[in-house]
């Protein structure tokens, strides 16, 4: 039996397919171990309380040895009161005649909320993930409106778009995805993100042939970047059982550390690392060690990778001042 007190985890969207893919692995240990105890707490919209009622039966009938408790709500001070970790996985779809400014004033009112109540109630070490897009600018709404919480502790899904370039990377060289390590997707969450082979090992090996430039260029780069729309066109829908694992694996490697050596790829706020702008959450080359993202120094940029890497922080630059035109930051 454990004797590590519960760490309170809360989840929004919790009704969601990601969240509904995302819960069982949470509650199994996929992130702090099968030896410490969980409260979920799962956040939702009045109208879905009963949905996330349904997932929480079905959560309690699994028996997952490490599942404390489970508290179902619509109030974010109650959701985020004394968590350690918040997954924010709600969010407004782009509907059909929806205008980029009517997505971002939609997600701003809900990313501000919560902000602000991540600021108020959550515990001292919060760690939060956004993955409800648009992740990058969502992520930088609720942080600004979280100013008592360290900038860094706000991070966005890019580790989807890491996995997906190694997978990519691993069917190309016909190597396990295990061998693979130092692939970056800088920028945003978008098809504007640059994924960078640039520093890429086997084995702890700089990887020098198969992979040719044109290759990069016309398939690989585009693929990676439009791998969801790829998704949705095949299956029906959009992704969520692996947007589901990369949550999980993003929190689980912060919580746990990276191994040794190896980096993953993570939106946080940028210092202006590597040319970006600073302030807006960024795809960067990072490692976990004591429970705190680190990003990787002294990687060196040529000219191919600059103005790709550019015109994503671009793109992510256009948001954060739409967002203040909008009035949904200050």
């Amino acid at each position: 039996m454990s004797t590590s007190a519960p760490v309170t985890v809360t989840v929004t969207g919790a009704a969601g397919q990601i969240a509904y893919a995302l819960l069982f692995r949470l509650a199994a240990g996929g992130v702090y171990g099968k030896d410490v105890p969980i409260r979920l707490r799962l956040l939702e919209v009045t109208a879905a309380t009963g949905a996330a009622e349904g997932v929480a039966m079905e959560l309690e009938d699994c028996a997952f040895p490490a599942l404390a408790s489970i508290d179902i709500t619509d109030d974010p001070a109650v959701g985020f009161d004394g968590a350690s970790a918040a997954i924010l996985v709600g969010a407004r779809p782009r509907g059909a005649g929806m205008e980029r400014a009517d997505l971002l004033t939609a997600n701003g009112a809900i990313f501000r909320g919560q902000g602000r109540a991540i600021n108020n109630h959550a515990a001292d070490d919060v760690r939060v993930l956004v993955v409800g897009n648009p992740a990058n600018t969502n992520a930088y709404i609720a942080q600004r409106h979280a100013p008592d919480v360290p900038a860094e502790r706000f991070t966005a899904l890019m580790r989807l778009d890491h996995n997906r370039a190694l997978s990519q990377l691993a069917t190309r060289l016909g190597a396990p995805v295990g061998e693979l390590d130092r692939v970056v997707v800088w920028g945003n969450h978008s098809a504007t993100q640059f994924p960078d082979v640039s520093y890429l090992t086997r084995g702890g090996v700089p990887v020098t042939e198969g992979l040719d430039q044109q290759w990069l260029t016309d398939e690989f780069i585009p693929r990676v970047a439009k791998r969801g729309s790829e998704i949705i066109e095949v299956r029906g829908s959009s992704s969520a059982a692996s947007a589901a694992g990369a949550s999980i694996v993003h929190m689980r490697d912060w919580v746990r550390g990276t191994p040794d050596n190896s980096w993953t790829t993570v939106a946080l706020p940028s210092k202006g690392e590597y040319g970006t702008v600073p302030g807006v959450v960024t795809g960067l080359p990072c490692r976990s060690d004591g429970g705190e993202w680190e990003v990787v120094e002294g990687l060196e940029i040529d000219e191919f990778q600059r103005p790709r890497i550019d015109a994503s922080v671009a793109e992510l630059v256009d948001e954060r001042d739409q967002v203040h035109a909008l009035g949904l930051v200050d």
